[in-house]
């Protein structure tokens, strides 16, 4: 049993996005213990795309999900999967997803999208910049390609819309792409390009040496399963398999596995549901790409890192539970087939799934409950890399009680 120990601030989840929130509350000068069942990193912020994506300003669907659903039910390989086994636990969040594309909330969701991902570029060139590690990040853009000629007025649509919302793109012409990625197949037609992106060489490392930072900041670390808690006077008491942890306040972030914790201790029901993510790391292709390229038409992404090349993309409802499947991931190199002069090699190739936390309305949670015992911050959906530096700087705001209108957006209560 872990003897118990009194903090300022228990933070339950250490993906990339509880462990920067760790760091900044410590630096506020709060003892901070950080809880996960698995070490730092582990979860979905070891797998993820690895790109920053200011340019991502919309929700996760569009009322073209209507015409997909019925191939999300019946294709297994598609970008977009509904396991039919899970439809019936998956409609009301779904029914939540299609009463938030209505055009009021749907604008809500872009106007709360785009507020965090102004902020992100910004708040991560400091934090890695405030630990030394500034090179973790090329600020070297990002490219979304096209190839079919049926493809360019939506495109050209995407352009307009991205500039209505003030995200810098410019259009690349299939010579333009050529010289800047002339590894990429000489039938690529053009794309958009997006400066103020980038992408993270080592996603799994930024969480690593953010995790040292903020130990050396006096963050204790507890390998530990939360199984549920409770508030009390003075203040929060977690209960783990490891004994009970006792803190001045709590912060909530630990991805698609807050629901239950947050029921637990604020007694409201998050509408929250997982996006499983795949991942194929391609360990022999570090030349390939000099940035982060998407598929317009095959709807996933490829990034260069420091161990390789890594196709990510696709997304499967199937819950927390179901086993992966594979398969999902070994598809992403059969995507790539076409895109290069020359096929990507497999050779020592391997496979990935995590989970991504999804609410309905494509926004996350970042509030302060329960009189300033409960901090939340979960729900990033694909964004969670991106926002993770921003929603720290937030959370550490929260924390002294001096959260801004901007975050209304990003209340419980809004459920």
């Amino acid at each position: 049993m872990v003897e118990t120990a009194e903090t300022d601030i228990a933070v339950v989840g250490a993906g990339i996005v509880g462990v920067a929130c760790a760091l900044q509350l410590a630096r506020q000068g709060h003892r901070v213990t950080l809880v996960d069942r698995q070490a730092p990193g582990l979860g979905a912020s070891f797998g993820n795309a690895g790109h920053l994506a200011t340019e991502q300003v919309f929700p996760i669907a569009d009322l073209s999900i209507l015409k997909r659903l019925p191939r999300m039910l019946l294709d297994p390989m598609g970008p977009l999967r509904l396991d039919w086994k899970y439809l019936p636990k998956a409609m009301p969040w779904f029914t939540r997803l299609l009463l938030n594309l209505r055009p009021a909330p749907f604008q809500r969701s872009v106007a709360g999208i785009r507020t965090l991902n102004e902020g992100s570029l910004g708040a991560w060139q400091r934090l890695l910049g405030s630990i030394g590690r500034s090179e973790l990040f090329q600020e070297d853009g990002s490219l979304l390609v096209f190839e079919k000629p049926e493809s360019r007025q939506a495109l050209e649509a995407l352009r307009t819309r991205m500039q209505q919302q003030a995200v810098p793109v410019d259009f690349w012409s299939a010579e333009t792409v050529r010289e800047a990625a002339p590894q990429l197949s000489p039938s690529l037609l053009g794309g958009l390009f997006f400066p103020r992106t980038g992408h993270f060489i080592d996603p799994y490392r930024v969480v690593c040496e953010l995790f040292e930072a903020a130990k050396a900041c006096g963050v204790r670390f507890v390998q530990a399963q939360v199984d549920g808690g409770h508030l009390h006077s003075a203040g929060v008491s977690l209960a783990s398999d490891r004994g009970t942890l006792k803190a001045r306040q709590v912060l909530v972030s630990c991805g698609a596995h807050s629901a239950k914790l947050t029921a637990a201790l604020t007694g409201k029901r998050v509408p929250l549901d997982t996006e499983r993510g795949y991942h194929l790391m391609l360990p022999g292709e570090h030349q390939r790409l000099p940035f982060a390229v998407t598929s317009l038409e095959r709807k996933f992404i490829m990034t260069p890192m420091a161990e390789g090349l890594r196709l990510a993309g696709t997304v499967e409802f199937a819950g927390l539970q179901a086993p992966p499947s594979m398969q999902r991931a070994w598809q992403l190199h059969r995507l790539s087939k076409g895109l290069f002069r020359h096929d990507l090699s497999v050779e020592g190739a391997t496979p990935w799934m995590g989970f991504r936390p999804s609410l309905p309305d494509s926004l996350p949670v970042i509030d302060r409950v329960c009189d300033g015992r409960v901090l939340l911050a979960f729900g990033h959906q694909h964004l969670g890399l991106t926002q993770a530096a921003v929603t720290a700087e937030w959370v550490g705001r929260l924390a002294e009680q001096a959260g801004g209108p901007e975050m209304g957006a990003y209340r419980l209560d809004r459920f």
